[in-house]
């Protein structure tokens, strides 16, 4: 049988067509176990584009130049839809951006694509991340405005670029003029990331375990079992040094909440305001075991409230921050925090001041030490080694 050109050529276009529209349709179905729901997603055959081992700025361009022409929205609005249905803050989200570029990406096979994909899956999202290379190794920053600690940073324009992946290398990571920023921005991409947490993650319950914990006050002994998850100190692992405002508000989630603050509340019935809060104060400071954190960590490091609650040991910062949470939780009185020049304390306003309290704004806040020291410290009393030391207001919390 004899075909002419035409017909031949009719074909051939054909069946080009069908094979570009077999590969643009192929997508894989993705599940990823988010604390307690699980995250499904598809990524279309284009978007999973390949990247060497050896980083460059010639191999990130190419990676970009591919990615942006891919099929990528699907993956985009499911993660903002996942975003907005379980009220993610930014760093909870990245937290699922992270297990998503996993997915796509092991880091363990390849790291550069692994980051590569958590960036332009930010700013596919609306967030301003930018890229720098140097060492034949990829960082990876953020704008951010907040008062960051112990991360390294860079500033264009005005603006302030934290960095989310330094950890990643460890001591290999270098810093004074070894990475060099990539001239690449990506439109829309302009929001700030917040490392505020101002809503925890439901976790499975599955996953929680008892923790026992026992406390006296006034020769009476208390028992609690706190319900406690380790995804906790998982999702603050790499938690940068934040401000004491954001730390000291990191809420509970919702188990160790249940099984913790109504004890508390039914332990504090009928007592009166300033003994239930010496009974806070106590309780914060005997309940668990102190340790600074150059010994506990290698390092300081701030910790939640429920991580103070899950973790062993814990030190000054972390009592203050779990002081000032129970305080506020139970009775919502206005705070102040007090940082010295190694140690760190909280001051409550009540009705009628009580001991040496401190002035501030025009009023009188009554000193509450939730740190172990040589004296047992009543409200409205301070370690004699403070008494001759300077310090400084750092937080100042008012009801609203």
């Amino acid at each position: 049988m004899k075909f002419n050109k035409f017909y031949i050529a009719h074909y051939l276009i054909a069946l080009m067509f069908i094979l570009i529209h077999q590969q643009q349709s192929y997508a894989q179905n993705y599940k990823i176990d988010f604390y307690n729901s699980s995250f499904d997603f598809s990524a279309d055959s284009t978007f999973l584009v390949n990247f060497p081992s050896d980083i460059n700025e010639a191999h990130v361009l190419d990676f970009y130049d591919k990615i942006k022409v891919s099929n990528y929205k699907p993956i985009i609005n499911a993660l903002l839809n996942y975003k907005q249905k379980y009220q993610l803050n930014d760093w909870i989200y990245y937290q699922l951006i992270r297990k998503t570029a996993q997915e796509l990406s092991p880091k363990e096979l390849n790291y550069g694509r692994y980051t590569l994909y958590k960036w332009f899956l930010l700013c596919q999202s609306g967030y301003d991340a930018r890229l720098a290379i140097g060492n034949n190794q990829i960082i990876f920053y953020i704008k951010n405005h907040e008062d960051i600690a112990d991360i390294p940073f860079f500033n264009v324009d005005g603006n302030q670029y934290t960095c989310l992946n330094y950890h990643d290398y460890g001591k290999l990571f270098k810093r004074d003029g070894t990475y060099i920023p990539l001239q690449l921005k990506i439109d829309n991409a302009v929001h700030d990331f917040s490392y505020k947490v101002t809503h925890m993650p439901d976790f499975s319950p599955q996953n929680y375990v008892n923790k026992k914990i026992d406390f006296k006050y006034n020769e009476k002994l208390y028992h609690f079992k706190v319900k406690l998850n380790n995804e906790v100190n998982k999702i603050f692992a790499n938690y940068p040094g934040v401000d004491f405002e954001t730390y000291f508000n990191i809420p509970l989630s919702k188990e160790t909440y249940e099984t913790l603050i109504p004890v508390l509340k039914e332990n504090l019935k009928g007592m009166h305001v300033i003994k239930g809060v010496d009974y806070l104060m106590r309780f914060t400071r005997y309940a668990f075991l102190y340790e600074n954190d150059d010994i506990n960590f290698g390092k300081e490091k701030r910790l939640s409230p429920e991580q103070t609650l899950n973790n062993q040991y814990s030190d000054c910062d972390d009592r203050a921050a779990l002081f000032f949470y129970l305080v506020k939780e139970i009775y919502n009185l206005p705070m102040i925090t007090l940082l010295y020049p190694t140690h760190i304390t909280m001051a409550v306003q009540f009705e009628k001041p009580i001991g040496d309290a401190i002035l501030y704004n025009g009023k009188y806040y009554s000193l509450c030490e939730p740190t172990p020291q040589k004296q047992n410290l009543a409200i409205g009393q301070l370690a004699d080694k403070l008494k001759n030391e300077s310090y400084q207001i750092v937080y100042h919390y008012e009801p609203q």
